[in-house]
């Protein structure tokens, strides 16, 4: 570009905006890993970040660094003195992750000036603030007295909300002769706790046995939670119940009405009478992330609680069934849960540079990230603006835009844009966010004063006095620029005084300056006519007088032969001769 284009002091502002993406850099497959403990508190130094990112000191400062979290969250912090990398706010592994492990904060490191971008992650790592916690204080149980050793009773398993070593690891029971407590894995990683018969029961004996459970974590030190078994033994009743599978499965969209039936279970009894007849009941009633019921006579499983995709992808459910001896048997149930497109997508802008200049093409207005919190294709988004407007979205590092200029912006066609940035995403209804944002087009000395005639005609009287200076008129002139590019003052003086006797016309070429820096220049003719004056008496030819009076002085012929009478022949002598 020209520097005389360019309003003075920003050529380098523009300059630099211009070659940003010819140093754009290219982001690697790894990012920077950072850990933190959960519930550290804020203001806590976490890094160093210039040193890692192997910049210099005050650079980070310089070129305008961010920290860019998906979403509106701003976990990390920047301290405005020294850029070091600093913890925003109290951080709750399991608020943030949940069960997930490990918990893992994606986030971008946004340096503006120029543009570059750099890939970071944040992991929070689990301290053991959460005791294992069984869904009620009491379990009972109802065990035949004719029940072998080495029979298996499934007991409620106790939750923990920490993870890895801090979760629940296993479970112990109170000293007793009959029974012992086995620790069993499920398939979605969760620890459960079997009773295991060692010796036979009589009820005529000990008709009830009381049990403490413990569920023990891996922190150090470690926790524990505790509820008590109530074991009743119970008079023969030969058969259990047994379900017609051991482990059933479901798939449940998360927009479900409530009450909508999701599976029905089955199991039968061959004992006869009360014996065989069966109930149903959830194994796992008090869990807290439990959204189902089951009909206790037809082994429904119903919705009782909306679900949502975004918190839980699927639910591990056991159920019991129990005759009317009190013998039970038990199956489980794997519901997945479908994800629909209800999360409409979000936008975060990190930089916005407004106004830009004229003239210059490829310039970044804006940059900023979309995510969406579906799965899936639900979650895939495509961004767009108007076709109408000269703007381009360009795609960026991972989940980053950049909105540029197409080509050069002319401020005289359009000084300010309406951009409106819509963000869909390739879910079924698809769903939009859209972006409203506005941009200036600053004024660059780009055009030349211009007058409304190529040429003017000025009329002026000769002799009119020029101190200090005599205006004569005035000329029209208009400059498509802005502010003081487009400050023009035309106008036409004389500095002295016109003669139409020597000089009737003058042409003149009148110059308009406008205020930029350098200047242009627009040009026109004007033609200055001087109009007469009275301002010469008669005047008589001197040879002619003399020659009349002299004739007549030496006789030749009478005065009156020349027609000159005596008065005027007096007249002519005295002041002419």
């Amino acid at each position: 570009y020209s520097e005389t284009s360019l309003p003075p002091n920003t050529e380098h502002i523009y300059l630099a905006i211009l070659i940003i993406w010819m140093i754009l850099w290219e982001v690697g497959s790894e990012s920077i890993q950072y850990s933190v403990l959960e519930e550290t508190e804020s203001g806590t130094f976490v890094a160093n970040l210039t040193k890692d990112l192997g910049l210099r000191r005050g650079e980070l400062a310089a070129r305008g660094a961010q920290v860019v979290f998906k979403g509106n969250r701003q976990h990390l912090q920047l301290d405005p003195q020294t850029y070091d990398l600093l913890l925003n706010e109290k951080l709750d592994r399991e608020e943030l992750c949940g069960s997930t492990e490990p918990c893992v904060l994606h986030f971008q490191v946004l340096l503006e000036n120029p543009l570059q971008f750099f890939q970071a992650a944040l992991r929070v790592r689990d301290i053991n603030d959460h005791a294992p916690e069984f869904p009620a204080r009491e379990m009972l149980l109802k065990i035949s007295e004719i029940t072998t050793p080495g029979k298996l009773f499934p007991l409620k398993m106790a939750q923990d909300l920490d993870v890895g070593s801090n979760g629940l690891q296993s479970y112990i029971i109170s000293s007793n002769p009959h029974f012992h407590v086995v620790t069993r894995n499920r398939s979605d990683g969760r620890k459960f706790p079997e009773l295991v018969l060692d010796k036979g029961l009589d009820r005529e004996e000990q008709p009830e046995l009381r049990l403490t459970l413990i569920a023990l974590d891996g922190g150090s030190p470690p926790r524990s939670g505790t509820t008590e078994i109530q074991i009743l033994v119970l008079d023969i009743n030969d058969n259990a119940p047994e379900f017609a599978q051991e482990q059933y499965e479901a798939q449940i969209p998360e927009n479900n009405s409530l009450g909508s039936l999701i599976i029905t279970v089955s199991a039968r009894d061959l004992d006869a009478g009360s014996f065989g007849e069966v109930s149903y009941a959830l194994f796992q009633v008090d869990d807290i992330n439990q959204p189902f019921e089951i009909n206790a006579i037809t082994g429904e499983i119903r919705l009782r609680k909306a679900l949502d995709f975004e918190e839980f992808q699927s639910y591990h459910v056991d159920i019991e069934a129990t005759d009317g001896g009190g013998l039970s048997g038990k199956c489980s149930l794997v519901i997945k849960v479908l994800d629909i497109n209800d999360n409409t997508p979000e936008l975060t802008m990190s930089s916005l540079i407004s106004p830009i200049p004229e003239n210059l093409p490829d310039i970044i207005v804006a940059v900023f990230s979309v995510s969406d919190a579906d799965s899936g294709q639900n979650q895939q988004i495509v961004c767009s603006v108007d076709d109408n407007l000269p703007f381009l979205l360009k795609p960026s590092v991972e989940n980053f835009y950049t909105l540029v200029t197409e080509g050069a912006l002319d401020r005289e066609s359009q000084a300010e844009y309406n951009i409106t940035i819509t963000v869909t995403d390739l879910g079924t209804p698809r769903l939009k966010t859209q972006h409203n944002i506005t941009v200036t087009v600053s004024d660059v000395n780009d055009n030349a004063p211009a007058f409304s005639q190529t040429t003017y005609t000025l009329r002026v009287r000769e002799n009119n006095s020029p101190a200090p200076a005599l205006h004569i008129g005035s000329v029209s002139a208009t400059d498509s620029d802005a502010g003081a590019n487009a400050q023009i003052y035309p106008e036409l003086v004389l500095d002295r005084a016109l003669d139409h006797e020597e000089e009737p016309e003058l042409t003149l070429t009148l110059i308009a300056l406008d205020g930029g820096s350098p200047p242009r220049t627009g040009t026109t003719l004007v033609l200055i006519k001087v109009l007469d004056i009275n301002d010469n008496a008669p005047e008589f030819a001197q040879s002619f007088l003399c020659c009349c009076y002299c004739y007549a002085v030496v006789g030749k012929e009478p005065y009156n032969a020349v027609g000159i009478d005596v008065t005027v022949l007096f007249f002519l002598k005295y002041y002419i001769c």
